[in-house]
């Protein structure tokens, strides 16, 4: 796709309806081989000396749910984080309308670390850059409008999970390919070692975790951008950039 092609996101279609999220969504850390490898020296320095034995989660709060082809208020530059959420249960609630008519047989569960899955869906977790991954402060991550939410999800038996690439793109540019193949944990482990301690309701999405560049930081992107997510067997995800308190 040109640059030029890139540089408005899709307009809505006419009385479509947009997936977002209805249940709580929890972010993972440190869940990439290639990142978790740059701060593994880090790990062993004080408070915590060792490197974590559970999943690190944080919580996206539903302020910022953005759907795909929204315009996205950002104070200056931004993380791009291309991820995958795991949409939780096999409910009707987590159905657009157009899914909840197809036969059942096609939007079948998985289960995954004995955690049924519904479907998989493109996301882009947006955060300000920020120095510590331990602790990130809510206001990095939790802005309105820092979760760009995909079209809707793909069942989860059509998604092949090891072999999956998310593609960055920012103004017709690739910046970033992430390869779930160098999961720390994959969908499964994460989901039993997630299940061990809490248990996720149906509407609860999962995210894989955002993964760095090679050098260990991370692609940006600011007001003016066009950004946009592609993976095999799923829709772009769109979304324009735009200067907070600027008209949309």
């Amino acid at each position: 796709m040109s640059a030029a092609l890139m540089q408005e996101p899709p307009a809505p279609v006419a009385g479509a309806r947009r997936w977002l999220p209805r249940g709580t969504v929890y972010g993972t850390l440190l869940n990439f081989r290639g990142e978790f490898d740059l701060w593994a020296a880090k790990m062993a320095e004080p408070p915590y000396k060792a490197a974590p034995q559970a999943p690190v989660l944080y919580v996206k709060t539903a302020n910022t749910f953005a759907p795909g082809g929204a315009s996205i208020a950002v104070p200056g530059e931004v993380w791009v984080g291309p991820t995958l959420g795991l949409v939780i249960g096999n409910s009707e609630s987590n159905l657009t309308p157009d899914q909840a008519g197809r036969p059942q047989a096609a939007m079948d569960t998985i289960v995954f670390g004995g955690v049924p899955v519904a479907g998989c869906v493109l996301l882009n977790d947006l955060s300000l850059p920020h120095t510590s991954y331990y602790r990130p402060a809510i206001r990095f991550r939790n802005r309105d409008g820092f979760l760009a939410c995909g079209a809707q999800p793909v069942p989860a038996a059509a998604v092949d999970l090891a072999a999956l690439h998310i593609e960055a793109w920012v103004n017709g540019a690739l910046v970033q390919t992430v390869d779930l193949a160098t999961l720390v944990r994959d969908a499964a482990t994460l989901l039993a070692d997630v299940n061990a301690f809490m248990t996720l309701q149906p509407g609860d999405v999962l995210l894989l975790g955002t993964d760095c560049l090679p050098d260990g930081s991370r692609p940006l992107a600011r007001a003016g951008d066009a950004v946009e997510l592609r993976a095999p067997g799923f829709a772009p995800l769109v979304n324009r950039l735009v200067e907070e308190g600027a008209t949309s």
